[in-house]
């Protein structure tokens, strides 16, 4: 085979460039952010660095991501509020429960190539 017949070299697609491996990385990140609290804002981060450089469905992703990590933030804030009278440790609970069921929404959907059908969404 000569040289003009070879196939020009595949994309990269590390988990630092933006594509779906990148997507993973930042919900794995945000699920390690239970046990080490400093890998959601790495997530974050890398949400933020990576929106707006990739195909359309992916950018859905993105950002569902951002939100997730913005609206959970919020609702923490909001039950650390109401511990005072002790309803902030069961809505704690399902901030919990929310962000993981929202982590694992996106997870499923990455690995089918699918974007989020409505990213802008406070719930599900």
């Amino acid at each position: 085979m000569s040289e003009t017949d070879a196939q020009p070299p595949a994309p990269k697609t590390g988990w630092l460039e933006p594509g779906p491996a990148n997507i993973q990385v930042i919900y794995v990140l945000y699920l390690l952010g239970f046990v080490i609290g400093i890998s959601a804002l790495v997530g974050i981060v890398m949400a933020y660095l990576n929106r707006g450089q990739s195909a359309e469905w992916l950018e859905t992703h993105y950002t569902w991501a951002i939100r997730t990590f913005w609206i959970g933030v919020l609702y923490a804030v909001i039950s650390t509020v109401l511990m005072v009278v002790g309803i902030g440790f069961l809505l704690m609970l399902l901030v919990a429960v929310w962000l993981v069921v929202r982590v694992v929404i996106g997870l499923q959907r990455v690995s089918r190539n699918e974007p989020i059908s409505n990213p802008l969404s406070w719930v599900l």
